[in-house]
């Protein structure tokens, strides 16, 4: 199943400008860490296009400027924080394995 998800998400991927814009793209752009260019945060903006809402995509973004949160979304015992964290991590898992 993550197999195919994966190849659904490169294809989609493959058929775009290639220049993905959106909260992910531009937080990741301004978050400093070395790694970061222009097409890893748009690679990355369009695996978060293809596997999270807009609010998630949002929520998400806020990850890049404060680590902190991220932590506090991974602990929390709020149902529905845990159901957006799972969301999360299926999506930095998915990114990680396409963007490198």
């Amino acid at each position: 199943m993550r197999i195919a998800v994966a190849l659904v998400i490169v294809l989609a991927l493959g058929s775009c400008s290639g220049r993905a814009s959106g909260p992910i793209s531009a937080s990741c752009l301004t978050s400093g860490r070395s790694a970061a260019n222009p097409a890893l945060c748009s690679c990355i903006q369009g695996v978060a296009d293809q596997m999270l809402s807009g609010s998630d995509q949002n929520r998400a973004a806020d990850f890049f400027e404060d680590p902190d949160k991220a932590q506090a979304t991974r602990t929390s015992d709020n149902p529905l924080t845990e159901n957006f964290w799972e969301r999360y991590r299926r999506f930095a898992d998915t990114a990680e394995a396409i963007c490198g």
